[in-house]
């Protein structure tokens, strides 16, 4: 369900009334008709969740959600919103009974926020069980003070029902209070919704608004200060049809927009026309802002007093078959008017973005009126849309910018987004790491021309550090306070805290609580807290195989001890990684560190991978993995070596299992994680 967080007060409070006013109020129904309700819908109810998409900061960030829906054909088509549904890549409807069942996204159409799905029955548990059908009922006949249900499920829980009556059956958003739109696409524009005062959340979006008699007579799609907004269903039903059929629907634009009369035109009549597109039917026809119109083939128009009456004209054209011979009439300066045009195809203000990683951005194709927005002859061209911060088109010089126009690579013209993917696969082939590139963009009606570094981003090499000597004994310097404190005013030296198991330090007898006052007979010149670097030092500047002796204390008596030092174990920067890019994780060995506080902890000799990082809108991200995580086993088989790890997730790749089980440790607790990539 859409919430602005920025509304209007005026949409939030009400005008206390000069006098009182009389209202009747709804009596409760009856209660065979609460029930008949649930019945006849509750059953074909579907909690939605779902992984998405959108360009943010140069990727495609996946983020999770959860919205709701309702069966309406026994073949399992599901409708819902397209903000719940139409972005997504990833689906899993959980039915009334709780089944979990995989689904698909057959359409989506933005200008009206509906999608519909298409349920997987080869992954339902009960397959001979029929699904439960919700049929729509006529939202024409609904009038404000009826009784109507909301069902869904808010905030991602079972599947729910709350009661409210009708509010309004023409709601539309308030004009310079509000914007809303979806992919480009306003809101409003053709769509006026029930409103209604059955409570609804998040997670309410895409179900459905029903009447006593349990027909469907709307689809839940936004909350409003405390009114819910549903999408009349004669007009659901239609596009869920549409969509059905051949997967989008087609309607025609004839290149104008109406705007509400202005209270100083009280006398005129129709719809007043406030912009006309370049190179448009209407435009080709001789419409100019500032004319009215009053009738669209045969039919008149509302006087458009109100932004409520505008959808009446938009969904006129909207509806007519595209390539259709249309007469409008109207006046101008008090004269009639008339106009003739063919209608063409209405594509979608905006185009759908995509990523090239390559370059570290997301991109669109222009659209007819994306085009026109930027002042362009024709729709040639790749629009820049985000870029990734540090990125390739990022460190360019001068950088590409959202809203930049890229209109030659290489000295190659490119007209869309796919001749760019297809330019760059091939620049990008036989490259072992990032090559310049000769970019020209436009910005602002310039032409600009930059170098961006394309390519395989490659990792650093990182060089080995050079062999020294360990004695694996963390410590703490004995400050005057302490000295004092343990009884020994005056000395100095340090303390030891921790033994790393096997250590040179733990197998010649140190224990944690001695007390080291001399090294090789030397006094250990450490008393206050900023000398924690002296008995390491004195370590680092002995050869690896040396013995030293020191003394001390343990339990106020004098002790020594004499140890062979070691070799340092491999520092955390030079352990082996794996960076995974289809889930979007990276894991290196397990440090020094943590193969001794496992020991420590569990008792056993320490297994696994660590979880370096995580991309936060990665699969694995998706599915729970999380940094820090020790993945023990990959669909139960050990995973304890990075070769191991990076092999069977490439194997994996290949594969395509619907799901993939990771064994992880966190913390104390051992758990399984199912990861669902979309192959």
């Amino acid at each position: 369900m859409i919430r602005k967080s920025r509304i209007s007060a005026a949409l939030l409070l009400a005008l206390l009334p000069a006098s009182p006013l009389l209202a009747e109020v709804a009596s409760p129904p009856p209660a065979a008709e609460v029930s008949d309700a649930i019945r006849k819908v509750f059953p074909a109810l579907v909690r939605i969740y779902v992984v998405m998409e959108e360009g943010s900061d140069g990727r495609m960030r996946k983020m999770q959600g959860s919205g709701s829906g309702a069966i309406i054909s026994s073949d399992g088509y599901v409708l819902t919103n397209h903000h719940v549904a139409g972005r997504g890549t990833r689906f899993v409807c959980t039915l009334s009974n709780r089944e979990e069942v995989d689904a698909t996204l057959v359409g989506t159409d933005a200008l009206s926020d509906l999608a519909v799905l298409k349920l997987d029955l080869s992954t339902r548990r009960f397959k001979d069980q029929p699904l439960a059908v919700a049929t729509f009922g006529d939202s024409d006949q609904l009038k404000v003070g009826d009784v109507v249900f909301a069902m869904g499920s808010p905030g991602g829980l079972s599947q729910s029902v709350t009661r409210g009556i009708v509010a309004n059956t023409e709601m539309i958003v308030p004009r310079h209070q509000i914007s809303m739109t979806l992919d480009g696409e306003k809101v409003g524009e053709l769509v006026r919704w029930i409103g209604h005062d059955a409570v609804i959340f998040g997670g309410n979006s895409g179900g459905p608004l029903v009447n006593p008699a349990g027909e469907i007579v709307g689809v839940n799609e936004v909350g409003i200060a405390s009114l819910g907004g549903a999408i009349p269903a004669n007009l659901a039903k239609k596009v869920a049809a549409e969509l059905i059929e051949k997967g989008s629907v087609t309607r025609s634009w004839i290149g104008l927009e109406v705007q509400p009369l202005l209270r100083s035109m009280a006398n005129e009549k129709g719809a007043l026309v406030a912009s006309v597109w370049k190179d448009s039917p209407a435009a080709a026809a001789g419409i100019k802002p500032g004319d009215f119109i009053t009738n669209y083939r045969g039919t008149d128009l509302p006087d458009c007093h109100a932004d409520e009456d505008l959808p009446v004209f938009n969904a006129m054209v909207l509806d007519t078959v595209p390539g259709t011979e249309v007469t409008l009439a109207g006046t101008r300066d008090g004269q009639p008017q008339t106009w003739k045009m063919t209608t063409i195809v209405r594509e979608p203000n905006m185009g759908k973005e995509s990523e090239l990683r390559e370059w570290g951005l997301t991109a669109r194709d222009f659209t007819k009126v994306s085009a026109l927005e930027k002042y362009r002859d024709n729709e040639d061209g790749v629009l820049v849309d985000t870029v990734r911060t540090g990125g390739p088109s990022a460190q360019a010089k001068p950088p590409l910018r959202g809203a930049d126009v890229i209109i030659r690579v290489g000295g190659q013209p490119v007209a869309t987004r796919a001749d760019l993917e297809k330019f760059t696969a091939a620049f990008t082939k036989d490259l072992d790491e990032p090559k310049p590139l000769l970019v020209e963009f436009e910005r602002n009606h310039q032409q600009l021309a930059t170098v961006v570094k394309v390519g395989p981003l490659k990792d650093p090499v990182r060089p080995r550090l050079a062999e020294k000597a360990w004695m694996g004994a963390a410590t703490q310097v004995i400050t005057d306070e302490l000295a004092a404190a343990l009884g020994i005013p005056g000395k100095k030296g340090v303390r030891v805290t921790a033994l790393a198991p096997d250590s040179p330090a733990k197998k010649a007898g140190l224990k944690e609580g001695d007390l080291l006052l001399k090294f090789d007979g030397k006094v250990i010149n450490a008393r206050r807290p900023e000398d924690s670097d002296v008995f390491p030092e004195l370590i680092l500047a002995y050869p690896v195989d040396a013995t030293v002796e020191l003394s001390g204390l343990r339990d106020g008596e004098a002790q020594s001890w004499s140890v062979d030092l070691a070799p340092r174990p491999v520092d955390d920067s030079e352990l082996l990684e794996y960076k995974d890019d289809q889930f979007e994780f990276t894991a290196r060995q397990l440090s020094s560190a943590q193969r001794d506080q496992a020991k420590e902890e569990q008792g056993e000799e320490p297994a696994g991978i660590s979880v370096l990082k995580v991309e936060p809108s990665g699969w694995a991200a998706l599915g729970g993995l999380a940094p820090d995580d020790i993945i023990l086993t990959i669909d139960g088989q050990p995973t304890n070596e990075i070769d191991v790890l990076e092999k069977t997730l490439k194997d994996l790749g290949e594969a395509k299992p619907r799901s993939i089980v990771f064994g992880i440790r966190r913390g104390p607790r051992t758990q399984f994680l199912e990861i669902e990539p979309r192959w």
